[in-house]
């Protein structure tokens, strides 16, 4: 029973905080110091369930990319993306290759909450003196893939955090133009990682994974994130970003003032 409510509450943490600016990876970390351990496998896969649940949520504005690809800005769009995924997938497995791991202690986290949070209220403050554009440059679509590599590297900075602000940074100023490109382009990263995972765990033989629990939690993400975005995406069109970047100097502070060095 123990078990069962631990999956549940890392598929409501991944759920709520993978496409909140407020980094998943970040949160399932100091979750496992008290609700154990898992798997690299259990947590891409958690991620794939609120991944999924971006699919659903804007399954018309992927259909229209995809059976509008004879139209100039659809297909512009979609190379964009393209290119950002490479980008991310390219220096990703340059950077696993040059042995980046992830932290396995709280102590960089809470850093990275703080500095992030920090790194919010700037862009946002910078971005609103810019004029209000939508358009995705070539730019943006670089910028933003480099940002993914630079979110998974270091966990608590958040990838929506990081390529949703990177992306006004660069000029596609408007909240809800720049959070759709970035939700966009986590679907087939997130799902590459996910296939990724599988694929080591098969190399290294049968894996040890209780696949009833990964299927509960994944789940439980799917279901939670769907009604987080969809909160998410009716909060942006009315408020900034602020009140997650507050969330973050807390959550960060806490963590560096509660937790014993090391932790």
């Amino acid at each position: 029973m123990a078990e069962l409510l631990n999956v549940i509450l890392l598929g409501l943490i991944e759920g709520i905080t993978e496409f909140l600016p407020i980094s998943s990876t970040g949160h399932l970390l100091i979750a496992e110091h008290w609700l154990g351990h898992r798997s690299d496998l259990f947590n891409v896969a958690i991620q794939s369930g609120a991944i999924l649940a971006v699919v659903f949520i804007y399954w018309k504005r992927l259909w229209q990319l995809a059976t509008g690809l004879g139209d100039a800005t659809n297909r512009a769009y979609v190379l964009k993306l393209l290119v950002a995924f490479v980008i991310t997938a390219v220096l990703g497995l340059i950077a696993t290759k040059l042995g980046f791991k992830l932290p396995e202690t709280v102590t960089p986290v809470a850093w990275a909450l703080i500095l992030g949070g920090v790194f919010m209220v700037g862009a946002e403050w910078f971005a609103a003196k810019q004029p209000d554009r939508s358009e995705v440059t070539w730019r943006v679509a670089i910028l933003v893939g480099i940002a993914q590599v630079v979110a998974g590297v270091f966990p608590g900075t958040s990838r929506s955090a990081a390529t949703i602000f990177v992306a006004m940074l660069a000029g596609t100023s408007n909240r809800s133009a720049a959070t759709e490109f970035s939700f966009l382009l986590g679907i087939p990263t997130m799902f590459a990682a996910a296939g990724y995972e599988f694929l080591k765990a098969n190399k290294a033989g049968a894996p040890h994974e209780d696949w009833s629990a990964l299927g509960i939690a994944f789940v439980v993400s799917l279901v939670t994130a769907f009604v987080a975005v969809k909160w998410l995406l009716g909060y942006i069109r009315t408020h900034r970003f602020t009140a997650f970047a507050i969330y973050r100097f807390v959550l960060g502070i806490a963590l560096l003032l509660l937790l014993p060095a090391g932790v």
